[in-house]
């Protein structure tokens, strides 16, 4: 059997949807080309994932793995924009890109990022972020982007899924900024 190309793979993430698109992500989590890393629970990487945001997407990964996901960290091949994991938990994957949050006010300008890369976006929030700018952000980002599902906002130990339909209820901001501060 021919060797895969990883990088033509993960480009044809772009163009395949719905039962095509989990296919794709299920066939990239069998490649050979995932190792288990050492001393890490439920966390894989390629070959060519260690890169200069290496600190950052082990920080996320790991507080994925405690939310009960196994991750598996994909390589970023030049020329093509890709997201940085791929989540499976319980036989459901997802692909989501890593935004990790320093900035007081950065939020915004960082999920623009990733409008070409996926359609579910991990925020792993690692400064004091005012949760009322946090909220407006995340729906902006959500009216911006047509195809945009999740928005994964991890703050310590805690997870916040927030979807389409949740930016929409006319309580949203109230009701983010509760779960935000809990």
């Amino acid at each position: 059997m021919p060797e895969l190309d990883i990088a033509l793979e993960l480009a044809k993430l772009h163009s395949v949807r719905g039962v095509a698109f989990v296919r794709q992500l299920k066939m990239l989590i069998r490649l050979n080309i995932f190792k288990p890393l050492e001393n890490e629970k439920d966390i894989f990487a390629a070959e060519a994932s260690h890169r200069d945001d290496w600190p950052s997407l082990l920080d996320g990964a790991r507080k994925a793995v405690a939310h009960g996901n196994k991750v598996y960290i994909l390589p970023n091949p030049k020329g093509i924009k890709t997201a940085d994991y791929i989540f499976e938990n319980k036989g459901v994957c997802k692909l989501f890109d890593l935004k990790t949050i320093t900035g007081k006010t950065s939020l915004g300008n960082r999920l623009v990022e990733s409008v070409d890369q996926t359609n579910r976006v991990l925020v792993n929030v690692c400064t004091t972020y005012n949760p009322r700018l946090m909220a407006s952000q995340i729906k902006n980002y959500f009216d911006a982007n047509p195809f945009a599902v999740e928005v994964l906002v991890y703050k310590g130990k805690k997870a916040i899924s927030v979807t389409r339909r949740f930016t929409e209820n006319p309580l949203y901001m109230v009701l983010f900024r509760q779960k935000y501060m809990q």
